[in-house]
């Protein structure tokens, strides 16, 4: 079939499902997109009705209910599926239904099988480690057996008593957790038991799966990560330049993105930063072409401050962040580069028509996640009515919001108060900072509750932490 004759189920919400919807404009493809109860007046419901006609949307009960999700899938036509990210994105299961069904469709976004190989955190290590690439001190795989699990973290904290770590901390996890969930840390090993069973069990309730990992706790590091493209055939693989997310809420939840992930020419740090970010594209790169990785994905790193790399995770989809990355990235000197039209061209079986020595790299882009939350209370959910929302328009910056410019907008409380991204580009760091304070500055968003108490945002916090960006 050819790439022009498809229709992408739009399988999200919110400003993903809007990106979604232009990327398919842009490629010619029809589009088709779901929404909820709690969602009629989300921006990508009105953006896909006035693209697509009446006919271009349809209510589901949940964006998790997968067999309300294939119908509409099979009533409207389409041809493939694109999960965004959350919901089904990681799912090998939808991702291998999707594809093995009576009435096969295409899921945009890497093979069910390599989403459950790398989606496995234990395997993910256990493939790092075979290819000699660094991961972070622990198990490799998941215990079920308290006494190995004691055995295992006073291991660790007698390495960090060898390294003279005087405040040692050993992280227990659930084994298939993610995004900062079922973590907790441990300062000796008397409470131990205590947290090994309370993870246990939350891990048991939320996963259905017992198993635990143990593992060090490296202070003080940056979060990084390495954007990888890649086509069908699994062997056209290419990286579109590193991120740092280290600005986090103190749940460990990314509000600030940068790419690149460290910027020696402005910045100094206690190492080869330039090394660095050459040796975690390297071992992603390798560990993508091991497995014929075969869409868009990201491999996340943690970065101690001497230097010392640890694959953390991969991440088998489209990021929130995919936008800054592509902000620096040229391909064949053009700007422009969308990744989500990448994802999908190249998901749909389009051969990649570049290489490595066509990407390019050019200044500094800096993403804000822009949410309704008090950070002052531990970054706590807000909950109410946007008045208004206005954004600078600048020939540097792009917004990416579901929210209503003119008009109330209720945030529904069935999800994350997550309002816009908001995207700047400078040509060196500083400039981008600096363009990024004035476009917060400029920013216009009010709203109350149901008792009249004013809006609270994390603009303020974002601002605050633009000076510190990429300081180590």
């Amino acid at each position: 079939m050819s790439t022009k004759k498809h229709k992408v189920l739009v399988a999200n919400r919110g400003e993903i499902a809007i990106r979604i919807i232009q990327a398919c404009v842009s490629l010619g493809l029809d589009f088709v997109c779901v929404y909820t109860r709690a969602d009629e007046a989300s921006g990508h419901l009105a953006l896909a009705r006035s693209l697509g006609g009446p006919n271009a949307a349809y209510r589901v009960s949940s964006y998790h209910d997968a067999n309300e999700i294939l119908a509409v899938a099979d009533h409207a036509g389409a041809t493939a599926v694109h999960p965004g990210y959350g919901f089904f994105a990681e799912d090998f299961r939808f991702a291998r239904r999707v594809a093995e069904r009576e009435r096969s469709l295409i899921f945009i976004g890497p093979s069910w099988r390599i989403i459950r190989s790398l989606g496995d955190k234990i395997n993910t290590k256990r493939l790092a480690r075979s290819l000699s690439i660094p991961t972070v001190p622990g198990s490799d795989r998941p215990v079920y057996d308290e006494l190995e699990a004691e055995e295992i973290a006073e291991t660790l904290f007698a390495f960090q008593a060898e390294q003279g770590i005087s405040n040692s901390v050993v992280l227990v996890k659930a084994s298939a957790g993610g995004g900062g969930m079922g973590i907790e840390e441990i300062y000796d090993i008397e409470q131990f038991k205590t947290v090994y069973r309370r993870i246990r069990n939350y891990a048991k309730r939320q996963f259905h799966d017992e198993g635990v990992l143990i593992e060090q706790r490296i202070f003080d590091f940056n979060h990084l990560e390495v954007q990888i493209v890649a086509d069908r055939t699994g062997t056209g693989i290419v990286h579109f330049g590193t991120r740092n997310c280290t600005i986090q809420s103190t749940g460990r939840q990314k509000r600030v993105e940068i790419a690149p992930g460290f910027r020696p020419q402005e910045v100094d740090y206690a190492f080869d930063a330039e090394k660095l970010m050459e040796d975690i594209v390297g071992y992603s790169l390798a560990m993508a072409r091991e497995v014929g990785y075969d869409n868009v994905g990201t491999w996340e790193w943690i970065v101690s401050p001497t230097g010392q790399p640890f694959l953390m995770e991969v991440n088998t989809r489209i990021q929130v962040e995919n936008g800054v990355s592509a902000a620096i990235s040229r391909v064949r000197g053009q700007g422009g580069v969308n990744i989500i039209a990448e994802q999908i061209r190249l998901g749909l079986g389009e051969p990649m028509g570049y290489d490595q020595s066509n990407i390019t790299f050019d200044g500094v882009g800096i993403e804000y996640r822009i949410i309704a939350e008090d950070p002052a209370n531990r970054f706590t959910p807000w909950v109410g009515r946007i008045d208004q929302f206005l954004a600078p328009t600048l020939p540097y910056a792009s917004l990416h919001t579901h929210i209503p410019m003119d008009e109330p907008y209720e945030i529904p409380t069935e999800y994350d108060p997550n309002l816009a991204l908001a995207i700047v580009w400078g040509k060196d760091l500083a400039e981008a900072k600096k363009r990024g304070v004035d476009y917060l500055d400029e920013l216009t968003l009010s709203g109350a509750d149901g008792t009249g108490t004013e809006l609270k945002s994390n603009v303020r916090f974002l601002r605050d932490k633009t000076s510190t960006i990429l300081q180590f």
